[in-house]
């Protein structure tokens, strides 16, 4: 997953014209990501959105125009592109230079954790890093521990600023037998989740609400609360990349210091978990500023392959 808040900042330079490629040029899977890769690094195009490079990006695409799961890449590598085939990996190649919009809009789809999600610009693309920690920190290890205890036991989670709902859809799948409820305040961001919800066939354990947060919920407790909420801070705003602009401010901005909303869920978390429950939310580049507002929170971050010290936990004991 790709970090909202550490993007440089990027001018966006008028793309390179694109070359003319006669017939017969590019024949594999393996010409059409190279020659991708090149056109990408040539536009000066930032990756932030479920891709964090160009040769990553380019797979995705050539692989999402040919029907084919990420996975499949290397089986397919070598094999030849039909001409009609071709001509539309090259549009797409393009459409991505020329609009600057994250792939995954242009191609309705991103991968989390291997599953595949239906994403428009209603939404923020999803890149969390809770993904892989629902997989690495929630599931019983070798030793039978994980930060919550059985996943079997979690009986009721709660996603905040659900989006597109993929960690709630995630979490599912790692809590066979919770109730998950998901929310957010973005009317267009809760229809996305909706069809992903429908897609992955989870509308008897997975309810979505529209609010502000906790407001839905009334007094409802929860074994375990996650949250990827917008903490973007005004610097980065200011910042934010062509691709990013492209994705609902809402979905970044978390006011002057980046942690608005975390200080309201960290305020009201307590009276909606469980006792023996907890609160696991991501914050981007701002732990020196969390730490700084509250000193006597026994935080513990969490890393993941991509990121440090992005993610925290919390005990309900300790809130």
């Amino acid at each position: 997953m790709a970090k909202r808040s550490k993007v440089p900042a990027q001018r966006s330079p008028a793309a390179p014209k694109a070359p003319k490629v006669g017939a017969g040029e590019l024949a594999t899977l393996f010409d059409y990501v190279r020659y991708a890769v090149s056109r990408f690094n040539a536009a000066s195009l930032v990756f932030a959105h479920g891709t964090t490079d160009p040769v990553a990006e380019a797979a995705f695409l050539v692989c999402e125009t040919l029907h084919l799961h990420p996975d499949q890449f290397e089986t397919f590598a070598t094999a030849r592109v039909t001409a009609t085939e071709g001509k539309r990996i090259l549009d797409l190649i393009e459409r991505r230079i020329a609009t600057r919009k994250p792939a995954a809009y242009l191609v309705n789809k991103v991968y989390m954790r291997g599953l595949p999600f239906y994403v428009d610009e209603r939404t923020i693309v999803p890149r969390s890093f809770i993904g892989e920690l629902l997989d690495s920190h929630f599931g019983a290890d070798e030793d039978g521990a994980s930060l919550i205890g059985d996943p079997a036991g979690v009986e009721s989670v709660l996603d905040l600023c659900t989006g597109s709902g993929c960690l709630a859809i995630l979490a599912s799948r790692n809590f066979p037998n919770a109730e998950v409820d998901a929310v957010d305040i973005s009317r267009d961001a809760l229809a996305v989740a909706a069809r992903n919800v429908a897609d992955h066939g989870l509308e008897d354990r997975l309810t979505l609400h529209r609010g502000d947060l906790f407001q839905p919920l009334g007094d409802r407790r929860y074994d375990l609360i996650i949250s990827n909420p917008p903490y973007v801070d005004a610097e980065g705003m200011a910042s934010l990349p062509r691709e990013c602009r492209a994705e609902p401010k809402l979905a970044f901005d978390g006011g002057a210091d980046g942690l608005d909303i975390v200080r309201r869920i960290l305020d009201e978390a307590k009276r909606h978990l469980t006792a023996q429950g907890g609160l696991l939310c991501e914050l981007g580049r701002g732990r020196d500023n969390l730490e700084a507002a509250y000193p006597n929170l026994p935080l513990l971050w969490l890393d993941t392959e991509d990121s440090e010290g992005e993610v925290f936990w919390i005990a309900a004991a300790d809130l």
